[in-house]
């Protein structure tokens, strides 16, 4: 295996050699982000349960996960998140869905997405700046305040993914660019290029 980002090739272990397997079953090749995670399988492993965890009770749809992930991830100016979910959301709504949360146009949306996609975003941005009147437009949207923190703790786990990501250079993926549309692939302006 070749060096990934910004570091070479982690030593391999039978943890890190079932997550490359397991993308080369589902996907055809191994991500980049695998890759780069195949330095602590476990956590990765580990994260990813913790995310599915703190959505398990927040009866949100795929598309609504899509929503936020994509909204997050744009605001993060996270290009291999954007394009990944970009991807995803474009299969649960359409690719000019996918391309407007990516690029802040929400229109498209239902109003309990759109609440969403700006929690995402205002998370994103200054979490510090957040105010009642935030939260209490999201709770206008139909959300309870468990669902509420919910969202909050899932974005707050999907960053902290993107930026182990960023801050080691994995790119976007070639093989992914070439599956995601072209409405998707026109709005990520930001972050790294594939790879």
């Amino acid at each position: 295996m070749d060096g990934i980002g910004f570091l070479a090739a982690p030593a391999g272990s039978p943890q890190a050699q079932a997550l490359l397997d397991e993308d080369r079953e589902e996907l055809g090749y191994v991500m980049n982000v695998t890759r780069l995670w195949s330095y602590q399988p476990e956590t990765v492993t580990a994260l990813f349960d913790v995310m599915r965890k703190s959505l398990a009770e927040a009866n949100l749809t795929h598309r609504q996960r899509g929503v936020l992930v994509a909204a997050a991830a744009s605001a993060r100016g996270d290009a291999y998140c954007s394009l990944a979910w970009g991807q995803k959301l474009s299969d649960f709504a359409s690719p000019e869905v996918a391309a407007g949360v990516i690029t802040g146009d929400d229109a498209p949306l239902t109003d309990d997405e759109r609440a969403m996609a700006a929690w995402a975003r205002r998370v994103v941005g200054d979490p510090n700046a957040v105010t009642t009147a935030d939260v209490d437009a999201v709770r206008r949207a139909g959300f309870d305040d468990a669902q509420i923190f919910a969202m909050t703790t899932f974005i707050a786990l999907r960053l902290a993914f993107s930026t182990v990501n960023d801050a080691l250079g994995a790119a976007p993926d070639v093989e992914l660019c070439g599956t995601v549309p072209e409405q998707v692939l026109a709005a990520v302006t930001f972050g790294r290029h594939p790879a």
